[in-house]
């Protein structure tokens, strides 16, 4: 049996609330069930659930998102507060050993980060992404993903962009590309 992990990315106040910096808005906010339920499920069942949320420092100049978009995720703001039913299911279970957080500083929750140690270490071949954006944060982790060798499930209906282009075709790239499954 392969030993899973979640990967829930981004789900944050800035990139899902109406008045967030950088926000997805109605398709991020409809993904929220999904999103709690299948989290709920994989801790209950004892998987590794890692929290991968985005992270900037005010005006940073030599990070390239920069100049690309509006400040948001700023340390030490709401904005980079997990949203909604996902804030409280995280409080209620952020000490348990199967669930941890990570700040992560580039789209890929791989890049920088020990998110690759964590999964090794318990022996997990199996990763299912969900959160926000599909074409960008969510597309860049599959992406570190499959070039590490682990098998990719992408949660269709608990993953979200503000450019549903992006999320079609991206929704595309993980089946052709990376051999992900689509559930």
């Amino acid at each position: 049996m392969e030993k899973k992990a979640l990967i829930n990315i981004d789900y944050t106040w800035d990139f899902v609330a109406d008045q967030g910096a950088l926000t997805c808005g109605k398709p991020a906010q409809e993904i929220e069930e999904a999103i709690v339920n299948i989290t709920e499920e994989m801790i209950k069942n004892q998987d590794f659930v890692v929290f991968a949320l985005d992270v900037h420092e005010e005006g940073d100049p030599f990070h390239p998102e920069t100049s690309l978009f509006p400040p948001h995720n700023l340390r030490g703001t709401k904005g980079r507060d997990l949203y909604g039913r996902l804030h409280e299911l995280y409080k209620v279970n952020q000490e348990r050993d199967n669930v941890y957080s990570l700040d992560k500083t580039r789209y890929s929750a791989f890049a920088g980060t020990d998110l690759e140690i964590r999964l090794r270490e318990r022996g997990i071949t199996e990763v299912h992404l969900v959160g926000v954006c599909t074409d960008i944060c969510v597309l860049h982790t599959a992406v570190d993903a499959y070039n590490k060798g682990f098998q990719i499930v992408i949660h269709e209906k608990a993953v979200a962009s503000f450019n549903q282009a992006g999320h079609e075709w991206a929704l595309g790239h993980f089946k052709g590309c990376l051999n992900a499954k689509i559930v």
